[in-house]
């Protein structure tokens, strides 16, 4: 029996919703960058102000038109953000520079490690003793200070990187150390964000945490052994072809590919598409044409798509609550305090001075894009509670606008090495 064609009135509903959030994302976007602040956080205002923090206040009749809580109509744009913030991740792979990660050694690690512990003990510890009404549908109270410890201890990479680059900071040492320490705690947080997510459907048992650090290891094997040389193919033969256009649709059929595998095993999607991205960024086919043209599609349209389906998520209405507001000022400060706490001690064991701590802790306290994308997980799998959600998406819009004003304040302490003025000319040229 043939399946019915998605009716009139649902479709009318999602194009007119992708154009206005669309539209309005980067009107925003582009706000937010002329006032020197992340264009992320734009993105995410133009969802916040057609969502239940606004519109539904202003005009009810309306949002609940144009944005019907029906499940099949919420779907619909879900989908939509899910192949953005997958193809998104599959990017920020691609950019991973893991030669650097091995050149910077102990001091990344050790910058990584206490970086990613420290926020996620006091993060865990934190949960804990957050009210009930903080909890989603699903999920338990151990499932979620896993998950909040998670959310506290990532950091990002995209806006990181480019806080680097526009302050001219990317050739200074403790830069270059900061985006191999932000990579290692990315890989390592997708893997934890994983495992927590994977709890939500087996539970929480002694054979399920064996179970899923098995699966873990069996994914990083058969990345290295089988799926390299399979994405080195591929990318070859797309090559060949010489027309960009078959090298775009072959890196996404890989993404999709590998984050259907993951997900197939109980993990996120999102694990395998970083996965893939990390193989394709580091696969060395030069003739490879150019993947610009993804890049443009995603950053431009699909990326600020989603993030401006993850503000329609938030729910501002929620602080005017004390002790949701509480619950929320004490989660930011543990979210703070605990990555400049953990990213300063890695830094002073690994052999930096006092400033040049500070400095690694400012940059790495950036949670942004990363931080989104934990939430909307959560919230998906009904691990977070639209409280607990929004109280999240606050931590990656504070921080990531307290990490340009902090960073620089630590670097006018530290001298200009020859060696960074060389490495400062090379970029330039």
């Amino acid at each position: 029996m043939p399946v019915p064609p998605i009716g009139a009135h649902p479709m009318l509903v999602l194009l007119l919703q992708l154009a206005l959030l669309l539209g309005l994302a980067v009107l925003f976007g582009r706000i937010a960058v002329r006032l020197r602040l992340p264009a992320v956080v734009g993105e995410l205002t133009a969802g916040v102000l057609l969502g239940p923090s606004l519109l539904e206040h202003v005009a009810p009749g309306a949002a609940g038109w144009l944005f019907p809580r029906a499940a099949g109509q919420l779907n619909l744009l879900d989908a939509v953000g899910l192949l953005g913030v997958l193809l998104l991740v599959g990017i920020t792979g691609m950019h991973l520079d893991l030669p650097l990660i091995r050149r910077q050694g102990a001091k990344a690690a050790a910058v990584s490690a206490c970086g990613l512990l420290v926020p996620l003990g006091l993060g865990i510890a934190t949960a804990f003793v957050l009210p009930a009404s903080m909890l989603g549908t699903r999920s338990d109270r151990t499932v979620f200070a896993l998950f909040i410890g998670v959310a506290l201890c990532v950091s990002a990479i995209p806006v990181i990187a480019k806080t680097l680059l526009e302050m001219r900071l990317l050739h200074r040492d403790v830069g270059q150390l900061i985006i191999a320490a932000a990579a290692v705690d990315d890989i390592a947080g997708w893997l934890l964000l994983s495992v927590v997510s994977a709890m939500v459907i087996t539970g929480v048992t002694a054979g399920f945490v064996l179970t899923s650090v098995g699966y873990l290891l069996a994914i990083i094997v058969f990345a290295v052994l089988i799926g390299r040389p399979v994405v080195r193919i591929c990318l070859r033969w797309a090559a060949r072809t010489g027309e960009a256009g078959v090298a775009v649709a072959t890196v996404v059929v890989l993404l999709l590919f590998a984050g259907a595998g993951t997900h197939a095993l109980g993990m996120e999607p999102i694990l395998g598409t970083l996965l893939c991205g990390i193989l394709i960024g580091s696969a060395g086919v030069q003739e490879l044409p150019d993947l610009t043209a993804l890049r443009t599609f995603v950053l431009a349209v699909l990326a600020p798509l989603f993030f401006a389906t993850a503000g329609l998520r938030m729910d501002l209405t929620a602080l005017r609550h004390p002790p949701i507001l509480l619950a929320g000022v004490a989660v930011l400060l543990v979210a703070v305090v605990g990555k400049f706490a953990g990213a300063y001690l890695g830094a002073r064991l690994g052999g930096l001075d006092h400033w040049r701590g500070l400095a690694v802790g400012a940059g790495l306290n950036a949670r942004g894009v990363i931080e989104v994308i934990v939430a909307m997980v959560g919230l998906r799998l009904g691990i977070l509670s639209t409280a607990s959600f929004t109280i999240v998406m606050l931590i990656a819009i504070v921080t990531s606008l307290m990490a340009p004003p902090l960073l620089r304040a630590a670097m006018r302490r530290i001298a200009v090495t020859p060696a960074e003025q060389a490495r400062d000319t090379a970029y330039a040229t």
